[in-house]
């Protein structure tokens, strides 16, 4: 197994270790040390989510089973994140929005499969993009929600600055799941227009074949 897939392994490896980190069953007890293993946990799996492909294109070790892993262990992260978040912080986190996060990857990972199977694929855009950065701030977000509502840097400095945890979190979930839904409306707008065009294609292409089938003349014997 090559450098880039072993990565995307790891990714995948995290997430039962994700869950169990913010589970009744962790091993970390002490004040904050849940929060702060599974944000940075989280974190780090996000990272190598840009990581692996980068690898694999520069070191030209795209695999059909990179292919596969990749997509999967990023619907894995974010689906545990959420569902274990609604358990966790169902303050921050409530379930509509976890079933229409998780919706929304189900319906981008079919439209991927059929477009796959049409011959043509649609490329992420810019707000997708702007929704995989927006997901990660929420989910650690709201992981730090669940001890701190806010933090206090630097009290020696003119009184310190306070860093509102639980609104922040509370804003970035919100905004993640606006942008989630522009998104997958932008997703599916993308795929319609070229699923139209690859039928019309296929439409002409059945045509012209008739049309050469008819016009065909038997052989003289």
């Amino acid at each position: 197994m090559n450098l880039p897939n072993s990565i995307t392994m790891s990714r995948i490896a995290s997430v039962p270790l994700l869950i169990w980190f913010l589970s009744p069953h962790s091993p970390l007890h002490q004040p904050g040390e849940q929060e702060l293993a599974a944000s940075a946990l989280f974190i780090t799996a996000s990272i190598t989510d840009g990581l692996d492909g980068y690898l694999a294109r520069k070191r030209g070790q795209i695999t059909t089973i990179g292919m596969l892993l990749d997509p999967l262990a990023d619907k894995l992260m974010i689906c545990a994140a959420y569902i274990i978040l609604v358990a966790y912080n169902p303050r921050i986190v409530p379930p509509w929005i976890a079933v229409l996060i998780i919706g929304r990857e189900f319906l981008v990972s079919g439209l991927r499969s059929i477009a796959a199977s049409e011959g043509f694929t649609i490329d992420a855009s810019e707000i997708g993009k702007l929704k995989t950065v927006i997901q990660i701030v929420s989910v650690v977000a709201a992981i730090l929600a669940h001890r701190w509502d806010y933090w206090l840097w630097f009290p020696n400095f003119h009184g310190g600055f306070i860093v509102g945890v639980h609104f922040i979190a509370l804003a970035a979930i919100y905004w993640m799941t606006t942008v989630s839904i522009i998104s997958a409306v932008d997703y599916f707008w993308g795929f319609w227009r070229k699923i139209d065009h690859a039928s019309e294609r296929a439409r002409t292409r059945r045509k012209q074949t008739s049309v050469l089938s008819r016009n065909a003349k038997p052989a003289k014997s």
